[in-house]
């Protein structure tokens, strides 16, 4: 968890760096949260960290345990497929919309996410990682020329990268295959087949979703 320096705006500061442990793994579900801790590891006041907290509570992110105060909120198979099954759907649109309206110029842009995701996966961070792989997806959505689009997973993308996380730790490799799925809907984009963006846009939310929920499924059972 990286210490905060500056002083504007501590909440909003502290609730990225909280959040961005979460999504990364530095806190695992379950772990018990304490303002104290948290403000010493950040280099703040216990203030901002208790107001950050209450944000990352109401947005489900974290949750009371008990006598113990706060916990990271486990992270349900059931809170997962209710995501995947939205964003499959608008992946799809999103895509093939991408297809139908890109430029060169986005094209362009779309190699640089490639890129940034191939130096995240040389580095072994899997922070980079998540944040390769929220610049592609983004890409796509922009790529689309459909605000909406854009506005409704950028509010959807802060619970994503969670379980983007999750799912690039499952074993069998899932960094790599994540980029060469990405790889494979950028040429279909680049081609202006809307129908194959769609369904390896599609293929690719449902892979995750299928092995992670599995994942899930069978830790809540054990």
């Amino acid at each position: 968890m990286r210490a905060i320096e500056s002083q504007p705006g501590l909440v909003e500061q502290a609730y990225d760096s909280i959040l961005d442990s979460i999504c990364d793994g530095q806190l695992a579900a379950g772990e018990r949260l304490t303002q104290a801790e948290i403000a010493e590891r950040l280099n703040v006041s216990r203030q901002p960290v208790g107001q950050a907290l209450g944000l990352l509570k109401a947005q489900g992110f974290v949750c009371d345990a008990g006598r113990r105060g706060l916990m990271v909120a486990p992270l349900s198979a059931e809170l997962v497929r209710q995501q995947y099954e939205y964003r499959g759907a608008v992946d799809a649109l999103a895509a093939a919309k991408a297809a139908e309206r890109h430029t060169e110029a986005d094209l362009a842009r779309g190699r640089e996410a490639l890129a940034q995701g191939r130096s995240a996966l040389a580095d072994g961070s899997l922070a980079r990682v998540i944040e390769a792989e929220a610049a592609f997806h983004r890409w796509i959505y922009e790529t689309a020329g459909n605000p909406i689009i854009v506005e409704a997973m950028a509010r959807l993308w802060a619970h994503m990268r969670r379980v983007i996380g999750a799912a690039l730790e499952m074993p069998g490799d899932w960094p790599h295959r994540v980029w060469q799925e990405h790889l494979a809907i950028f040429h279909a984009i680049a081609a202006g087949d809307a129908d194959l963006a769609a369904e390896r846009a599609r293929a690719h939310v449902e892979a995750a979703l299928v092995a992670l929920t599995d994942t899930l499924d069978g830790d809540e059972h054990d």
